[in-house]
């Protein structure tokens, strides 16, 4: 008989009520509103619960959360159709929208290279240079900009919190932390240059005599 601790029978009994309530949310093709339910070919296909079911949860848009799935191996999607098409994944993060009304927004760029290649981005949607693009919700509720995904095939726009995520607080004191780092970086710099230049001319000096 299999035996399981409390703990892991609570995580899998709550599981087990999160895929059930994901699935409820999965709405079968005949009643999607674009099937036609009485098409021959929909006993074919296979239902979203069906499918959807054995991956890792989400809270919004189709329910899937598709970076876990692609980093626990549940998925493997093929990265290129050619062989010589060099895969790049970024493991780098940026902040945008610094200091305003909401949180500032931190866009990584590992999540978003494990899906996609530079170029779906840089330069059509997004200029690869610091401060050269102008964000506007405005613009990205309209679809443009990162609403050309979000909202259609990512997470959608109502998860306001997923990039709105660095409090105004933690980002100064982030900023503060940086630019003291740099300054003791710049003076020991600073130090060691002083340090070479005095050992040079006491070498010189020596020389001479």
């Amino acid at each position: 008989m299999l035996r399981i601790g409390v703990r892991a029978a609570g995580l899998m009994v709550a599981w087990l009520g999160l895929a059930t309530a994901a699935a409820a949310q999965w709405q079968p093709l005949e009643g999607d509103g674009l099937h036609d339910p009485k098409g021959p070919g929909l006993a074919l296909m296979q239902q979203p619960a069906e499918a959807l079911r054995s991956l890792p949860r989400d809270s919004a848009g189709n329910m899937v959360d598709w970076i876990r799935a692609l980093e626990r191996g549940v998925i493997n999607p093929r990265t290129n159709i050619k062989p010589e098409t060099e895969v790049r994944i970024l493991d780098q993060d940026i902040i945008v929208s610094k200091f305003g009304s909401m949180p500032a927004v931190k866009f990584p760029h590992r999540q978003h290279t494990l899906w996609l290649d530079c170029a779906n981005c840089h330069n059509g949607l997004f200029i690869d240079k610091i401060g050269a693009n102008k964000f506007s919700m405005q613009a990205i509720l309209n679809g443009q900009q990162c609403g050309l995904c979000h909202g259609a095939v990512a997470f959608p726009l109502t998860e306001c919190n997923r990039c709105h995520s660095v409090s105004n607080a933690v980002l100064a004191q982030q900023m503060r932390a940086q630019a003291a780092a740099a300054a003791q970086a710049a003076s020991a710099a600073q130090a060691a240059s002083a340090a070479q230049a005095a050992s040079a001319a006491q070498a010189a000096s020596q020389a001479a005599q």
